[in-house]
């Protein structure tokens, strides 16, 4: 005698618990790189907010006031210790959230490779450039040396290593870190800076020199950073003399030795010494200059 056939019930089967597709659960934060990345915001805020002065633990001549006035301080017109700030933020995002080990690595991989690739490159800047390094600026460098380490010694299973496989995510991250260098150096060093020579500024230049005028100034002095960059495009033209051509700790140059310097910036105007800061307007009148008559020759 045949078999029935049994006819399908109209009822689905229920799909087991690893075909229903549930997302995985989110992982625990990892507290380390959490905590170090708080430090990190709370440097940056603190750093962000006295820019342009000195934080604690650094006098005026220090080398953190040096750093924190030279063209290394800032990009895109906010300070470096805002964007720093940024970088810290988004370290702690992905420490804090994330469902998936290789992805959060992957994220922490990247920004604090990023941020130690940065900060090696800022210090070693800072001090080819300004010959000086900020204590607060080393800290950040530790910093970020140690979330880079710590995520890189608990590296989980399936992350890119130094296979083949994820070279070009390496080379991605390489690619990416070297773009940003050359931008800030290019900020740092004013190369798009195509801004037209002030002609009153320009006219008085060539004055200062033409009366023999000169401007003492160190490589490490902020206040000298700060009156330069007065000059804008004129300031190559400058009767500029460095008395610290090897940097804070080196000896005076002769030159100014000779004409008995004691203080930075200094101008020495019609055999007169004036010390501090001055503007150009102040300059003109010190050196007899007539500060309008270019302004009616434009």
């Amino acid at each position: 005698m045949a078999k029935k056939k049994r006819r399908p019930s109209g009822r689905r089967p229920e799909p087991s618990t690893a075909a229903a597709g549930r997302r995985p659960a989110r992982l625990p934060p990892d507290v380390p790189v959490l905590v170090g990345a708080g430090l990190g915001l709370l440097l940056t805020a603190y750093l962000a907010w006295h820019a342009g002065a000195a934080p604690a633990l650094c006098d005026e001549n220090s080398g953190c006031a040096a750093i924190q006035s030279s063209a290394w301080s800032s990009f895109l017109g906010l300070p470096l210790a805002t964007w720093g700030f940024g970088l810290y933020a988004l370290i702690a995002l992905a420490a804090a959230t994330g469902r998936s080990a290789v992805a959060r690595w992957r994220w922490l991989s990247r920004f604090t490779g990023l941020g130690l690739a940065l900060s090696l490159f800022l210090t070693v800047a800072g001090w080819v450039d300004v010959r000086a390094t900020c204590i607060w600026c080393l800290a950040s460098l530790a910093l970020f040396a140690g979330l880079f380490a710590r995520v890189h010694l608990r590296r989980p299973a399936g992350a890119p290593g130094v296979s083949t496989r994820w070279s070009h995510w390496w080379l991605g991250n390489g690619l990416a870190a070297l773009v940003v260098a050359v931008l800030l150096t290019v900020s740092g060093t004013n190369l798009i800076d195509r801004r037209p020579a002030d002609p009153r500024v320009a006219g008085l230049v060539t004055h200062l020199d033409s009366i023999g005028a000169k401007y003492y100034g160190a490589s490490w002095c902020a206040n000298c950073r700060r009156q330069t960059r007065m000059f804008g495009a004129s300031a190559g033209q400058l009767p500029y003399v460095e008395c610290a051509p090897e940097g804070r700790g080196g000896a005076v140059a002769s030159e100014c030795r000779r004409a008995g310097v004691s203080a930075y910036p200094t101008w020495v105007i019609h055999g007169l010494e004036h010390q501090g800061l001055k503007t150009p307007e102040e300059l003109a009148q010190l050196s007899g200059y007539i500060w309008e008559r270019s302004r009616s020759a434009e």
